[in-house]
């Protein structure tokens, strides 16, 4: 049963790999991509190959999947980001499944429809811990860094940004980039706890779990991503028998969060330990003051 456990610790880890790449592409650039499952899909078959063909660490496969990832996103951000309103995102969509059916037809390097096998087990929770402390580590340093600040100015107003000299084209292109990275992360761990993977996995429905899970979290809060993706991993694998109607109840958590709270969970809020200190000094103080007015009444 602990392995039940420490198995699901290690899903949640790697979804919220892949969702804080998500987060800063959509949350922060408010650019929408339903391309990184085929990111995701691009960092676990070049794992997979590196460490069952050359035997690498998986430190350099993970390498390894996000620099192919990195350099594939650069190309398509150049050839796609110029587009504008809905079509950049029919463009990811398109390259996302371009990506799976590609893959079904490598069948001499990836296995094809059959799936890649062999794939060594290197990924436990202890890999994982470190994976996700890192991944938050580089996200909430980088957020709220100058590129950040240029990624939110993009975000509420991208005539403005470029109107004061800020290269959005550039930005934008960095964001689908380290998007792209976090989602080929995400990839090479899920590879390679899984041991088996088929392009299904990688599928259009994978994307667009990873965005509707950014957008339930709320856009604009790192936190409220990672808050997001633990509840809707869990959910459906505590509640196993029902798990096979997990997209129809993300879409109406979708739909009630537009219509209820259209900020998400969080909102534009983050958690900090700052405000968690304030939040439990308030609960005391107020505690204090009620048993106070109780002894003087």
């Amino acid at each position: 049963m602990g392995g039940y456990y420490e198995g699901l610790l290690i899903l949640v880890g790697i979804n919220i790999i892949a969702v804080i790449g998500v987060s800063i592409l959509t949350g922060f650039t408010r650019l929408f991509s339903f391309g990184n499952g085929g990111f995701m899909a691009i960092g676990a078959y070049t794992g997979a190959i590196l460490s069952t063909k050359l035997h690498t660490p998986l430190v350099i496969s993970i390498l390894g999947g996000m620099i192919m990832a990195g350099l594939i996103a650069f190309i398509l951000g150049k050839i796609t980001l110029g587009l504008k309103g809905d079509y950049f995102l029919i463009a990811t969509l398109g390259f996302g499944e371009s990506i799976r059916v590609i893959i079904e037809n490598m069948q001499s390097v990836t296995g094809g429809a059959r799936g890649y096998s062999g794939i060594p087990m290197k990924t436990n929770l202890v890999v994982i811990v470190i994976s996700v402390a890192i991944a938050i580590f580089f996200a909430w340093n980088l957020l709220h860094s100058k590129i950040g600040r240029n990624f939110m100015a993009i975000r509420e107003q991208e005539i403005a940004a470029d109107a004061i000299g800020i290269n959005t084209a550039k930005y934008k292109n960095i964001a689908f980039v380290i998007s792209a990275m976090y989602a080929a992360w995400a990839g090479v761990l899920f590879a390679h706890y899984f041991t088996f993977i088929v392009p299904v996995m990688f599928n259009l429905a994978k994307s667009s779990e990873m965005t509707i899970t950014v957008v339930i979290g709320g856009l604009g809060s790192l936190t409220g991503s990672i808050v997001a993706t633990s509840i809707l991993t869990l959910l459906p694998e505590l509640a196993r028998a029902a798990a096979e109607y997990r997209m129809l109840a993300y879409g109406i958590a979708v739909v009630l969060i537009i219509n209820l709270r259209p900020t998400g969970l969080m909102g534009y809020k983050e958690f900090s330990i700052t405000g968690i200190i304030r939040w439990v000094r308030g609960l005391f103080s107020k505690k204090a003051a009620k048993t106070g007015g109780e002894a003087t009444s």
